[in-house]
């Protein structure tokens, strides 16, 4: 009987040890505090009604749609759902302009439980997209992982103010990496430039969507990206001159840099390494057709060490220089074997109508790396060429001599036609 009893108490024991071994791993599995998140923002506004997608109502693809997203959220993406305009059905333009509502908090899916918050949902109300977009931002949290907001609306936001793209470069301010992508239910000009405005102003991408396999397959896309590593960029804010310019270490920065203005960096480069780095400025409103972006590394005395630009005329998102500046081995002297500290100039010549607001700045986002250099650096910023003043000399030298000999060769043609 003893025996039977120690038996007994052996098992329970190791059906517990078993379910403790258990039970972490399971845990594991899911979201962890720095796991991505992701907020669905829907608009549930009275024009959701109308039956122009495969011959049904918008509101009845667009739920059909989040039930098949629900259903396939990676394990490791924290996901949540905002409604907006699906509680107010009046009149009241102050009321229906706040009616943006947390339906399914960010977090580990239950996937039953989000499914049948989304399956009550009837259109209703108003059109507030930059209000919702503010209380998105803020369901997100600040607490790790990379913050992702898709809108799905089929209209135009219907309140005015805020204005959405103006709320979209706001959130984007604030340095804390959130992207936004819109997906338009609605084909017409106004929808279509509003909602590329919003997603351009935070590297996001628009969508236009006309079949449900194209909605649900297209969030179902952005759900999965968001769980892909990316690196955050860091927040920096650049001074007006080299001796207040903040220090970088290798990585991604960003920053913002408001029309006509300078930005200064520091970045400390040792013997024997090569400095590489790119910039990046983003037209995320109404420019005006010529622009240009321009990087410079400067060294100590304001001596121009190598510049990178590029310039353009059109309508663009992105424009882009970068430039290499490598620093060759020390040598015995022990001030050779010390760091140099390098001050790189950010500037751009975006401009825009005077309709168009300036703050925030444009996005800047650097990129800043540090590697080995070469044994003989090939590169021509190493032998001073490209540095100002050296490469004037240079090229004066050059054109005396061949001045000289070029006369010489024409008097000595001269003398011989003479003399025959």
């Amino acid at each position: 009987m003893i025996i039977t009893k120690r038996l007994a108490a052996g098992a329970c024991a190791l059906l517990a040890a078993l379910a403790a071994g258990i039970a972490p791993a399971s845990a594991a599995d899911g979201p962890s505090k720095n796991s991505p998140k992701v907020e669905l923002v829907l608009d549930v506004s009275g024009s959701m009604r109308a039956t122009d997608l495969d011959g049904r109502s918008r509101m009845s693809v667009a739920k059909e749609a989040f039930g098949e997203v629900i259903d396939a959220v990676p394990s490791g993406v924290r996901l949540g759902i905002r409604t907006l305009g699906a509680n107010y059905p009046g009149d009241d333009r102050e009321l229906g302009c706040r009616d943006s509502k947390q339906l399914y908090r960010v977090g580990p899916v239950d996937r039953t439980e989000a499914k049948a918050a989304v399956a009550t949902l009837q259109p209703t109300g108003w059109t507030p997209i930059g209000y919702a977009l503010r209380g998105a931002d803020q369901d997100l949290g600040t607490d790790g992982g990379t913050r992702r907001i898709v809108l799905i609306t089929d209209g135009e936001d219907s309140c005015g103010q805020p204005d959405p793209c103006d709320v979209a470069r706001e959130l984007a301010a604030k340095g804390t990496h959130l992207t936004i992508d819109t997906l338009g239910l609605a084909h017409d000009d106004k929808t279509r430039e509003q909602l590329s405005c919003i997603a351009e102003a935070t590297g996001g991408t628009y969508t236009s969507v006309q079949h449900k396999d194209e909605l649900s397959g297209r969030i179902k896309q952005l759900v999965r990206r968001a769980e892909v590593p990316v690196e955050t960029p860091k927040p920096v804010n650049g001074a007006n001159e080299c001796a207040k310019a903040p220090e970088l270490g290798a990585g991604l920065w960003t920053d913002r840099a408001t029309f006509s203005e300078h930005r200064w960096y520091k970045v400390q480069v040792k013997p024997g390494q090569e400095l590489r780095t790119s910039v990046s400025v983003g037209a995320d409103r109404a420019v005006d057709r010529d622009y240009g972006v321009l990087i410079r590394a400067v060294g100590p005395g304001g001596r121009e060490l190598v510049r990178g630009s590029d310039a353009g005329s059109g309508r663009t998102d992105v424009m882009s220089s970068g430039l290499r500046y490598p620093v060759g081995k020390s040598g015995d002297d022990e001030k050779d074997k010390e760091a140099r500290t390098v001050c790189l100039e950010v500037s751009h010549s975006f401009s825009a109508p005077a309709s168009v607001k300036r703050d925030p700045g444009l996005p800047v986002e650097l990129a800043v790396d540090l590697t080995d250099s070469p044994d003989s650096p090939s590169d021509i910023a190493a032998f001073g060429l490209g540095r100002g003043w050296v490469l004037l000399g240079v090229l004066v030298l050059t054109g005396l001599i061949a001045g000289l000999v070029w006369g010489w060769v024409s008097r000595w043609r001269v003398s011989v036609w003479r003399a025959n």
